[in-house]
């Protein structure tokens, strides 16, 4: 299955989404949808593991600052559990120290950032 988008197509893929702001979450994944892919999605990492493990997704979105556990901390488990799925995180901003919450999710492991806020449409790229 392929999606349009503008003058390019996109693979279909399955998505998850994961954060803990319900109204981003959901903004989040109806702009998936409307680019054809298949969408799951989580409030926080131990439920976003969860569906990761039975859904299978080829790219997960996710944020980095959550209640339950962290984003930083579910990028290592994602990565442990799959090292080849594709995954984006997401911020609105924040240090760890003397590091930027987004340079270390690149740093260990993701794909891709992404600074909130954001247009919905940079979530997958073609």
């Amino acid at each position: 299955m392929r999606a349009e988008r503008g003058a390019s197509q996109v693979e279909a893929m399955k998505v998850l989404v994961i954060d803990d702001d319900e109204l981003l979450r959901g903004m989040v994944a109806k702009m998936l949808r409307l680019d054809g892919h298949e969408v799951v999605a989580a409030a926080d990492g131990p439920h976003g593991m969860e569906l990761f493990r039975k859904e299978k997704p080829a790219l997960v979105i996710t944020d980095i600052i959550m209640p339950e556990r962290e984003g930083i901390e579910t990028i290592l488990e994602l990565r442990r559990a799959n090292p080849r799925v594709k995954i984006i995180a997401m911020s609105g901003g924040g240090r760890l120290g003397e590091i930027h919450v987004l340079k270390m999710a690149r740093l260990l492991g993701a794909d891709d950032v992404i600074e909130k806020p954001f247009a919905p449409r940079n979530c997958v790229t073609g």
